[in-house]
């Protein structure tokens, strides 16, 4: 008897983890309307906070173990990286217009050169510092998550990636997009967990070059085959380690699931006109968390909490908001 119910609790520590994801269409199409307007209405300088607040929106309304997800950054940190982009693209910019108004080509090639190579070259520590910045400010249960990367690694990286897609033609593409993934992911950690990403360069090139193929013999049909895919490509190759113990994600969702998503997350957008993109959003979020799952042998009762510099230079935030891109 005693047995079994030791039995009992031990599978109970360590069963599979499902996230929750319980966001409102109403609520976020809120924020997001009234993020748009003031973001409008101040020509921009309002995207900072607005960004924010959408990702604590995300964060709190997202659970593990019936614990919230937090995000502790501000819109004003975020603003004080992106202003400093923002001044520098302006000059930039200025210059690119100013040479094309000029009508010089060689002015007009030297300046689109400036900017190609200033923005290649800038990507790199971008990334590496929204990365640690979106890590040191976000929690669960008050223990943080870090990211000990080193951006001159990343950069280097990055760069020879680039210049071999380049000059590859893209073929060496997915092993590029691989390489920053597993080293963005090796070096994260959450409390006294470590994360690694195993998948193969070969394996996303093999599904691309497929996807290349089929998608036009089966008029994009086969889209949704490719990218239940790649999401399952994503998910089971990240790796937790827990005390030794190694722990993968699972992406439990068929084809049919997908193309669900997809067609109504369409219709709902081109008959709205846009107006249902808030609820679009939420829609997908709830199905990514639907059928992700952390497989058994993770202890979160046993997580703990590990003391890392806290990081607050929002420069790498700021560029990849004020290209509107995200994260990995």
């Amino acid at each position: 008897m005693q047995y079994k119910s030791v039995k009992s609790i031990s599978g109970l520590l360590s069963d599979k983890k499902r996230f929750n994801y319980f966001g409102k269409g109403n609520e976020f199409a809120f924020i997001f309307f009234k993020n748009i307007a003031l973001t409008i209405l101040t020509l921009g300088i309002y995207y900072p906070w607005a960004k924010v607040e959408i990702l604590k929106y995300h964060y709190k309304s997202t659970e593990l173990d019936n614990h919230s997800f937090d995000f502790q950054g501000t819109g004003k940190e975020v603003f004080k990286g992106f202003i400093k982009v923002y001044v520098l693209f302006v000059f930039i910019y200025a210059f690119l217009f100013y040479s094309f108004f000029k009508e010089n080509e060689l002015l007009s090639s030297i300046s689109l050169g400036v900017f190609l190579l200033f923005t290649l070259l800038i990507i790199p520590f971008a990334i590496h510092g929204a990365i640690k910045y979106r890590a040191t400010k976000s929690s669960w249960k008050n223990i943080r998550f870090s990211y000990l990367g080193n951006k001159m690694e990343l950069f280097w990286k990055s760069i020879i990636g680039s210049l071999l897609t380049i000059f590859t033609l893209g073929l060496y593409g997915s092993w590029y997009s691989v390489d920053i993934r597993q080293y963005v992911v090796s070096h994260l950690r959450f409390g006294n967990l470590s994360f690694d990403f195993k998948g193969k360069g070969e394996t996303l090139f093999w599904m691309n070059l497929k996807f290349f193929f089929l998608f036009f013999l089966t008029l994009g049909i086969y889209s949704f085959w490719y990218f239940k895919e790649v999401w399952s490509f994503y998910a089971e190759n990240t790796e937790i380690t827990q005390n030794g113990q190694k722990v993968n994600f699972k992406f439990n969702a068929q084809t049919g699931d997908v193309f669900e998503l997809a067609i109504i997350n369409f219709l709902l957008i081109v008959f709205t006109l846009g107006i249902a993109t808030p609820w679009v959003t939420l829609r997908t979020f709830h199905f990514m968390f639907r059928f992700i799952e952390i497989e058994e042998g993770l202890h979160t009762n046993q997580i703990q909490k590990v003391n890392y510099e806290e990081f607050t230079d929002t420069t790498g935030e700021g560029f990849l908001s004020f290209l509107d891109l995200d994260l990995l």
